[in-house]
């Protein structure tokens, strides 16, 4: 099967950075491609940001012309344009927000997310409190570190990890969420000094994909995402490259 895993920000290293968690995720015989969007922010932190990204995620979907694909993976944190996806695609949608979400629940009864800036909780747990997994949130916390500062320092950012994962666990956290695309691969290096689990979204969103197409599934049409109607639609013109 083909996965695409749609970066939420214009940051060719990071779609790449997230590919590689994807691909290390995947399954034998899943191919992952990575989507970066043509136009949007250089990352996500705040909610211009992020709507900016929603539709910019859209329109890259819209327009893709690559190989026939069977999932799609957002690999934004909190970030919107979930619902929009599913109207728009014919194939399962999975976010990696509450795909690490619904898996941390089936760890431990509360879990806490660990993410960037402090800006961008409120994002995050309006995206939880949709996916319907909010109430097992025992905190989200925020690292100080932009999402572009995640790769500079390798160390700096463990420890920054650390010390805010230590904050979500004093507040009753017993499994933690990586909230951050662009903390994939932390999990290995902090896990054991945890001694708690700790979920990637990207990973958990590519397994949660892999099941939903094994398993012949796919969003429904009944009513909340049927097709988009149709109407006249003005796109924003596509930059010059």
């Amino acid at each position: 099967m083909r996965i695409v895993v749609t970066n939420c920000n214009t940051t060719q290293a990071m779609t790449e950075e997230i590919v590689r968690g994807a691909r290390a995720a995947a399954g034998p015989g899943t191919t992952v491609t990575g989507l970066t969007p043509a136009w949007g922010p250089a990352s996500a932190e705040g909610w211009l940001d992020s709507y900016l990204s929603a539709a910019a995620v859209l329109d890259a979907l819209r327009t893709y012309d690559g190989p026939s694909y069977d999932a799609v993976v957002l690999a934004g944190f909190g970030e919107h344009g979930r619902e929009g996806v599913r109207e728009l695609a014919d194939v399962p949608v999975v976010d990696i927000t509450e795909a690490a979400a619904h898996l941390a629940c089936l760890l431990g009864r509360r879990y806490g997310v660990v993410t960037t800036l402090d800006r961008s909780r409120g994002q995050i747990e309006d995206s939880l409190e949709t996916a319907g997994v909010a109430r097992n949130c025992a905190a989200v916390i925020g690292t100080g570190l932009g999402v572009l500062d995640l790769a500079d320092d390798p160390a700096r950012t463990e420890a920054a990890f650390l010390a805010a994962a230590e904050r979500a666990h004093e507040a009753g956290a017993e499994v933690l969420v990586l909230g951050c695309a662009g903390m994939t691969g932390l999990q290995r290096a902090v896990g054991e000094k945890l001694g708690l689990p700790v979920v990637d979204g990207v990973g958990a969103a590519v397994k949660l994909a892999e099941s939903l197409v094994s398993l012949g599934l796919t969003t429904s049409r009944a009513g909340t995402y049927a097709k988009p109607l149709p109407k006249g639609r003005t796109w924003g013109a596509r930059p010059r490259r």
